[in-house]
């Protein structure tokens, strides 16, 4: 049942996909610089939990309600455009005001242990993954027409392949956040200047801010 599906093309479909620089990849390589690996790690959980309760959606048969119902899609997605924009212009306020430079030294203070404040902080930048990959609308539909794309024509088990699917897609995405928290962490370690921090902030900052005007403008 597994075999039929489609691996050859799935894989490397979801690799290009997982890897496209979008909102939460920059927030996971901002929270590498700023916090190191393991945070940026950790915080990926809330992002993949959002991923995962999307998978179920799907599955369940969710996700063709929301794709097919403009009132439940609007719902969402002017949830999603607050949550954005609030966000959004957060980090690009922190980045103008420098606010940054506090935030790399109590880092320092505290090192990348899971200690008890840096716990909190963990679940922070968690919550803030899980908000921007839980309140895009578009991400929920986007499992809705990737993922049955490479179910063999007439599967009787379509919902328990979708969920294959979906965690097999969680995985290879995962393994792409790995990456982009290494390559914060190195630039960390590199000691990359506080203004190109600052740049990087107000990039992610902006990235939220042009997805939620996408959210905003876009009827479907």
């Amino acid at each position: 049942m597994i075999t039929d599906v489609e691996w050859a093309t799935f894989v490397p479909s979801a690799l290009l996909l997982a890897t496209t620089p979008g909102a939460n990849q920059l927030l996971t390589l901002r929270n590498g610089l700023r916090h190191g690996m393991t945070r940026a790690v950790s915080a990926c959980l809330g992002r993949f939990s959002a991923f995962a309760l999307m998978v179920i959606a799907v599955a369940a048969g969710i996700g063709a309600v929301l794709a097919t119902s403009a009132v439940a899609f609007n719902v969402i997605k002017w949830c999603g455009v607050a949550s954005l924009l609030w966000l959004g212009a957060r980090t690009v306020l922190a980045a103008v005001r420098g606010q940054g430079a506090a935030e790399d030294r109590k880092t320092a203070d505290e090192g990348d242990g899971e200690k008890a404040r840096g716990g909190l902080s963990s679940w922070r930048l968690g919550r803030q993954e899980f908000l921007v990959a839980a309140t895009n609308p578009k991400a929920l539909i986007l499992f809705t027409v990737f993922l049955p794309q490479f179910l063999p024509p007439g599967a009787k088990d379509a919902a328990v392949l979708l969920l294959v699917l979906g965690a097999a897609y969680i995985g290879i995405e995962f393994g792409c956040a790995f990456a982009y928290a290494a390559l914060g962490s190195r630039l960390r370690s590199m000691g990359i200047t506080r203004r190109s921090r600052r740049w990087l902030d107000a990039l992610t900052g902006v990235a939220m801010l042009g997805l939620a005007g996408w959210l905003a403008t876009d009827s479907r």
